[in-house]
């Protein structure tokens, strides 16, 4: 920071600054453990030489806090990838089953602002679109904090929901699929070459409930990059020219990633196949009826309380998946 000239790009500066603050964030982590550690022996002396059952049961506490408190850290030195650090874009499309998705969409997109919120992390929408009769059609939104894209990369795929339906009146069981796209938030320009007359841009005015979030004006953008397929779209910002500069940004991300993957020769990773919205292609299961289960089809990771993990409770699943693909990843080095 005393280095002539540090101060005089500040981009350069505040990326230094933010990476100074985590990682006394780190070091301020471990120096907690480290004393809490120190005050469990410190407890289990005093339990075995008083033989208090009060103090059993505080030392009982006290280590299980260290160890949920030491497995989060052990789980975020697994974020090693590039991008792993940055903001995270999610975008929910709801799939076949109509109103039921587009349903199943909302409750979705409402788990992921409710685990945002607990990670002390900021939610903005990009781009929303209503569903006909209910919940969301679509909706892309940023998860803005450390490690955001690291932990949220694992829930892109299908998620399936099997309950008994609220919008049939002959209450039978249903079975709704909605589509998760993650991508990492790509700030640096990156070195791909765009071709103008390969992508198709439209502008189109925000509409439906999402204007509480939205700007509502003629300056949305959509951008369709012909060759791929991929579109981006971006209706959040102030004006038509910061909308489409947003929307470069995911687009140019994506199509980086995409390039990644083909030189590493893999058909699934950051952005993954592209997968029909339906039977068979589902990365996680959720039933409500006829009993109560979330079970994610990759890691095997399951958990029966629904409603804690439709209000935010992801880590199990999150960190299952760490686990799984740095496993995967050591398998395949040795």
């Amino acid at each position: 920071m005393e280095a002539p000239g540090f101060w005089d790009d500040p981009d350069y500066s505040n990326r230094k600054m933010k990476e100074l603050k985590n990682l006394k964030d780190i070091v301020e982590v471990c120096d907690s453990l480290s004393s809490q550690y120190e005050d469990i022996e410190t407890l289990i002396e005093m339990g075995y030489e008083m033989e208090d059952p009060d103090i059993v049961s505080e030392t009982r506490q006290e280590l299980d806090d260290f160890i949920s408190r030491f497995e989060e850290v052990r789980i975020s030195t697994l974020l090693s990838g590039e991008y792993d650090k940055n903001n995270a874009i999610l975008k929910l499309n709801a799939g076949a089953g109509g109103t039921e998705s587009c349903d199943w969409a909302g409750m979705l997109y409402r788990m992921y602002t409710r685990w945002a919120e607990k990670k002390g992390y900021s939610v903005e929408v990009l781009d929303y679109l209503d569903g006909e009769e209910a919940g969301i059609k679509s909706v892309t939104f940023q998860v803005n904090g450390e490690n955001a894209y690291g932990y949220l990369k694992s829930e892109k795929g299908v998620h399936r929901l099997v309950r008994i339906s609220p919008f049939n009146a002959q209450g039978k069981r249903q079975t709704s699929f909605v589509s998760l796209d993650v991508m990492p938030d790509i700030e640096e320009d990156l070195d791909i070459e765009i071709n103008e007359d390969e992508l198709r841009i439209d502008t189109y005015r925000s509409s439906g409930a999402g204007g509480q979030h939205i700007n509502k004006t003629s300056s949305a953008i959509r951008i369709t990059h012909l060759p791929t397929g991929i579109v981006v779209q971006c209706q959040n910002e102030r004006s038509q020219h910061m909308n489409k500069d947003k929307a470069m940004q995911m687009l140019k991300a994506k199509l980086y990633l995409l390039k990644q993957e083909e030189n590493a020769q893999k058909l699934s990773g950051i952005r993954g196949e592209v997968k029909e919205i339906g039977w068979g292609n589902q990365i996680r299961s959720y039933v409500m009826q006829p009993y109560t289960m979330v079970k994610d089809h990759r890691t095997s990771a399951e958990v029966s309380n629904v409603d804690a993990v439709m209000d935010g409770a992801l880590d199990p699943f999150i960190n299952a998946y760490l686990k799984w693909i740095n496993t995967d990843s050591a398998s395949a080095e040795g």
